[in-house]
């Protein structure tokens, strides 16, 4: 008698008969289903490879970022979930850094350091980030392409060269979110529903999904949050054009205002109180001038050498990508098989192509004309909208039938990834001064040392390379102007040691010290001024015996200094949420409350459909 069909005899064992059962079709749709995201995953890990084996790339901000996680991990645990200042910068004397930097990257760098040691933590961070990346290209590309071109896509996208750039000569992990929230950006642009109510077609799941990703851009970096909302209005505008509606537009329109609404508890505060520090450090720098970062330019400063031979390896990356992507765009042209519909790949082509010209010089009265384009200091920052874009180009244009030519594309996919790997871990990557690296930066925090502050953050009027090292906690002078620390030969920023006697009388470490509570204690000879070590900022409520001080001096050094009295004193400084940090909040909790009314709204008029 024959066997059914998968029951099959595949042999005897002890005399019984053994039967080999069915493949199981639920197994294998899962695998399916899992494989292009794990492909992304292994590309990923091959992108950080490099780190894993030579240990953490030293980037342009790598100890920004690294004494940031290390700031916030040590607030979590003093119960401050949100701090606003960090307390190491400006050798213990602090900054308000966190809030003006936004807060996605920081929050996960210090989560990782409390699960990881810390030399892990730079690589693991990167890892999460790239995979993202991929992953929202992937996602993206599916729209167009099919399931296994567009793993190939968000892989491109991982080793484009601007993000490779961005890994290990910039160590610029905020940025790198950007290549998480272009993509999904874009892909919720093109998301059509053309059968539903033109109302719910604008404001529906896409919408939110829109304010979320925008909320998402600004909370991780704000020149990603600046690219994403102008290329949300340009792009938005052009799929309008194409489909000959309004609704992308609208979409768009109410997806940014919601998105800036949620992001409000950051944005708020972090525009408002500008002009207690010297943010035009960001922007008004020699090297931070649009007009010195155009493609190829050379200023005449001979001391922006190091910004030139860098400005030069990120344009060489500019043109590459751009003719990768015009290459591809060319090979699909010519081969019929351009991605999605004229609704789709026109707008994704025309993305490279406002790209280029915002690169070039010819751009500056646009950089100009429209708010807060410089902020994003480099131009060439522009080339992260570029990575969704290439991955899908360049993977539909080498992307060709037959399993053996797709087995081939895959291996010579597999081996260029290979090379680009290498060849940024060897010409992008930044080898760790001992003082940089993850245990001598440890160890200075560990030391109580400190750390250099950042400009931008800096007291308004103030100078943050006139705040001496080691300094007590408070510093008794009879002149409130008096220059503390002395610089040397080796070391031109200032250094306070006792036998200077700068100090007619120094207070012990503060009794307490974190993000939001500042206070010592001690019995001063004298009547005269106390210089603190923590920077003058305007939330902070400082009293001396239990009165409340409002002038805090204007010394150059950006250092409080307050007047007292001869015996017992006790200073305390606690920090105020401001007016503006309270508005930020209720307008997120608004823009939370909104978002998840039109969850729900759609969510139940989904259901009456299914009925």
């Amino acid at each position: 008698m024959k066997q059914p069909i998968g029951n099959r005899q595949e042999g005897t064992e002890g005399g019984e008969r053994r039967i080999q059962p069915p493949p199981d079709p639920g197994a294998a749709r899962e695998w399916r289903r899992a494989r292009g995201p794990a492909f992304i995953l292994l590309a990923a890990a091959l992108a950080v490879a490099p780190q894993m084996v030579r240990g953490d790339s030293c980037g342009h901000d790598f100890d920004f970022h690294l004494v940031s996680w290390i700031d916030v991990l040590a607030s979590w645990r003093h119960g401050i979930i949100y701090p606003h200042w960090a307390i190491s910068s400006n050798y213990n004397a602090g900054e308000p850094r966190f809030v003006f930097y936004p807060p996605l990257t920081w929050m996960m760098g210090a989560a990782l350091g409390a699960l990881l040691p810390w030399s892990w933590v730079p690589a693991a961070l990167t890892f999460l980030l790239l995979a993202g990346s991929g992953w929202a290209t992937r996602a993206l590309a599916r729209t167009v392409i099919d399931d296994a071109a567009a793993t190939l896509a968000g892989c491109i996208a991982i080793f484009s060269g601007y993000t490779l750039y961005t890994v290990y000569e910039r160590a610029a992990f905020a940025e790198l979110a950007g290549g998480v929230w272009i993509p999904l950006l874009l892909l919720l642009v093109l998301r059509d529903r053309g059968s539903a109510p033109a109302w719910r077609r604008t404001i529906g799941g896409s919408a939110v999904g829109l304010s979320l990703v925008v909320a998402g851009a600004w909370l991780s970096n704000a020149p990603v949050g600046v690219m994403a909302c102008y290329l949300l209005a340009g792009f938005a505008a052009v799929v309008a054009a194409m489909r000959r509606s309004w609704v992308p537009v609208l979409r768009a329109a109410v997806g940014a205002v919601i998105g800036l609404g949620l992001a409000a508890f950051y944005l708020v505060p972090a525009a408002v109180e500008q002009r207690w520090v010297d943010i035009r450090q960001a922007t008004e720098d020699p090297g931070e001038l649009i007009q010195n970062s155009f493609l190829f330019v050379h200023p005449a400063d001979p001391q922006l050498a190091l910004h030139d031979a860098e400005l030069g390896r990120v344009s060489w990356i500019a043109v590459l990508m751009l003719v990768v992507i015009l290459v591809a765009i060319v090979v699909g042209w010519h081969r019929r098989i351009l991605p999605g519909g004229r609704s789709v790949w026109v707008p994704l082509a025309l993305i490279p192509a406002v790209v280029l010209l915002l690169m070039l010089p010819i751009s500056l009265p646009v950089w100009d004309a429209l708010p807060k384009m410089r902020f994003l200091q480099f131009p060439w920052r522009w080339l992260v909208v570029l990575e969704a874009p290439l991955g899908i180009f360049a993977a539909s244009a080498i992307w060709v039938p037959g399993r053996a030519r797709r087995n081939a594309i895959v291996a010579g996919c597999a081996v260029v990834f290979c090379g680009l790997s290498l060849f940024a871990g060897r010409v992008f990557f930044q080898v760790c001064d001992p003082y940089d690296a993850v245990p001598g930066m440890l160890q200075e925090y560990r030391d109580g040392n400190g750390f250099q502050g950042t400009d931008e953050y800096e007291p308004a009027g103030a100078d943050n390379s006139l705040v001496a090292q080691n300094l007590p906690a408070g510093c008794l002078v009879a002149d409130p102007a008096r220059t503390l620390g002395v610089t040397t030969a080796d070391d031109p920023q200032p250094e306070w040691e006792v036998d200077q006697k700068s100090c007619e009388a120094a207070m012990p470490d503060p009794a307490m010290i974190d993000a939001r509570r500042w206070s010592v204690r001690g019995e001063l000879p004298r009547d005269g001024f106390l210089v603190l070590r923590l920077r003058r900022y305007p939330a902070w409520d400082v009293r001396v015996n239990g009165r409340s001080v409002r002038d805090l001096g204007d010394r150059e050094d950006g250092l409080m200094v307050v007047p007292v009295s001869a015996g017992q004193v006790e200073v305390d400084a606690n920090w105020l949420a401001t007016p503006d940090a309270r508005r930020g909040r209720w307008i997120s909790i608004a823009a939370l409350a909104l978002v998840v009314g039109l969850g729900l709204t759609g969510r139940r008029r989904t259901g009456i459909q299914l009925k």
